[in-house]
């Protein structure tokens, strides 16, 4: 519209006829219907937002592909899994160090057996998740954090585990993987300290397929069996995945080159379950009450990669988590007031739905991990919000240091400085929070180099504002994106078994289907027999009969079966020639 505006005035004073007016007047309306044919993040580059679906579609798009090692035995199947908060369905975090060793065997051996036991706990393997928009000069830039849960750690003498993984996207184009799109890079959590590799490096590599861009991460168990590892520690995979393919065809062992050690064994691959071409070249299925045991590795020496056990897993929000550490909600259940930080925020924190569960204002979170097996009540751990990360006030590393070492940038206080020396204060214009809380939109975006200096990181300090819809900007962090699907347990294919053929001594034969997986209650369609009961039916001789089999989720199958039965060999003589 400004190119219109400015060809105005030209127009207005030429002097040269009625056809020149016309001819630009004409090539004008032509302009002016282009440039609103453009779309909106053309016509106004300078903020623009995703809408809530896209924003999914990127977390989605992104979400890494974790290769996990297992320090498993058969008591300990299944130990090493990613798991969700409330796996056992109680609503209560604080005996997650107790329910995971000790009654996860159990829940194995029922799944084995069909018994029943157990069958109300859901694992469901999460991670959870939040997308940060911002404009970065005229582009937009994208911050993807995925925290990856289990629910003990360190030989399970602690609760919760919060590793993390952080992807940056420069020059966004609202279609994932759009052209002109890259990953700046990515920040992995090796305990207290937070490695990075940005675009470029040979360490990091990429599971590219159709409809994904999935980073490849290794991740150790829970203990410290391996020289240099300790417990869900993070690392880069150094090979490429064809390298990695190839391997699994030749059917060799099972280990990966990671970053800062040698090759390490893998038991679990961990795959997004919305990434169908990523789910399909792995063969990755969902765990379910049915198939618990056969997933679970239960090894810890190095395997042949047909032994490895390829999981999905969804994507969930961080800010679910938020709300049960709220000082006004029943926080006591699952946290403890060891840690404690306040939030001043802005807007509330609301569900999928929209409805307000968190209200705006100064408010209190209690952190502290909560765990009836400590005689203190707690082991001192701290939840997502007390993390360096979640605010982006981490220090950027090349290589971790020993499992000691610290974060030394200090956003909180405000000792902690960007590239351009300014501290949080600086870039919200509230003083009175260094210290004292957290601003709900405080965020450090790092540009993906490494500033060695203490209190100081290579990036910026995101101004007052940037979060506003008209500054192109959406904090994440605080907000629900992802159906919590209460009480979901995927479902195991369905499958369906009849013989080609029955033969029988007379002029019909029953025949009865089994079936197995799907969700109950299963229908039957037969066609082409003489009666039917449900699983059963009377074919008559020489017949092929056919059956469709549905489950109340969705899924049917086909089968057939012909009826060959006829009188010769059976007991007491008759007469005729049995039907081929």
């Amino acid at each position: 519209m400004d190119f219109v505006s400015r060809s105005a005035p030209f127009v207005a004073n030429d002097g040269g006829g009625n056809a020149m007016r016309v001819c630009l007047r004409w090539l004008l309306i032509v302009l002016a219907f282009v440039v609103a044919a453009l779309p909106s993040r053309e016509a106004a580059a300078q903020a623009w937002l995703l809408t809530q679906a896209e924003r999914k579609a990127y977390l989605e798009y992104y979400a890494p592909v974790i290769m996990q090692r297992a320090e498993e035995s058969s008591s300990k199947k299944g130990r090493d899994w990613i798991s969700n908060y409330d796996f056992d369905r109680d609503g209560n975090f604080s005996n997650n160090r107790y329910s995971w060793p000790n009654l996860l065997p159990q829940y194995i051996a029922a799944s084995a057996a069909g018994s029943g036991a157990y069958q109300n706990w859901r694992i469901r393997p999460t991670l959870y998740a939040s997308a940060i928009e911002y404009m970065d000069g005229n582009n937009k830039g994208l911050v993807l954090l995925y925290h990856v849960y289990h629910p003990v750690d360190k030989k399970a003498n602690e609760i919760h585990d919060w590793e993390r993984i952080e992807i940056v996207v420069r020059a966004a184009t609202g279609i994932p993987g759009g052209a002109g799109e890259y990953v700046g890079h990515v920040t992995i959590t090796s305990h207290k300290d937070h490695v990075m590799r940005s675009n470029g490096s040979a360490d990091l590599n990429f599971m590219q397929v159709a409809g994904g861009k999935h980073v490849m991460i290794w991740q150790a168990d829970e203990d410290n069996t391996e020289l240099g590892t300790h417990g869900h520690e993070l690392h880069f995979v150094q090979d490429a995945y064809s390298t990695i393919a190839a391997r699994r065809a030749a059917n060799n062992s099972a280990e990966v080159e990671v970053t800062n050690d040698d090759d390490k064994s893998v038991h679990y691959v961990w795959v997004p379950e919305t990434s169908s071409a990523a789910v399909s070249a792995w063969g990755a299925s969902a765990i379910n009450y049915g198939n618990a045991a056969s997933l679970a590795a239960g090894r810890d020496d190095t395997v042949s990669w047909s032994l490895v056990k390829r999981i999905t897993y969804e994507l969930q929000d961080l800010a679910d988590i938020h709300v049960t550490q709220w000082s006004g909600s029943a926080w006591s259940t699952n946290w403890t007031t060891n840690v404690i930080v306040d939030v001043l925020l802005d807007e509330p924190i609301a569900n999928e739905a929209g409805q307000v569960e968190v209200p705006a204002g100064l408010q209190r979170f209690y952190l502290g991990s909560r765990d009836i097996m400590s005689s203190s009540l707690t082991d001192g751990r701290e939840g997502v919000l007390a993390k360096a990360w979640f605010w982006g006030g981490y220090s950027a590393e090349t290589n971790a240091d020993t499992i000691s070492g610290s974060d030394k940038l200090d956003g909180y206080s405000g000792a902690g400085r960007d590239s351009y020396n300014r501290n949080r204060a600086d870039a919200s214009g509230d003083y009175a929070s260094l210290g004292n809380y957290w601003r709900q939109h405080d965020f450090l975006v790092h540009s993906g180099a490494i500033d060695t200096r203490e209190h100081y990181e290579a990036g910026v300090w995101l101004g007052n504002g940037w979060n506003l819809p008209q500054n192109g900007g959406f904090d994440g962090r605080w907000a629900q994106l992802f159906d919590d699907r209460v009480a979901y347990e995927p479902v195991a294919p369905l499958a369906v078994s009849l013989p080609a053929s029955i033969r029988g001594c007379g002029e019909t034969v029953t025949a009865t289907v089994l079936v197995s997986g799907g969700l109950p209650p299963y229908s039957y369609s037969w066609s082409n027999v003489l009666w039917q009961s449900g699983a059963s039916a009377e074919i008559d001789v020489g017949v092929l009969a056919t059956v469709v089999v549905g489950s109340a989720d969705g899924q049917s199958a086909t089968r057939t079966v012909r009826n060959t039965a006829g009188w010769t060999g059976c007991g007491g003589g008759g007469g005729g020639n049995p039907i081929p």
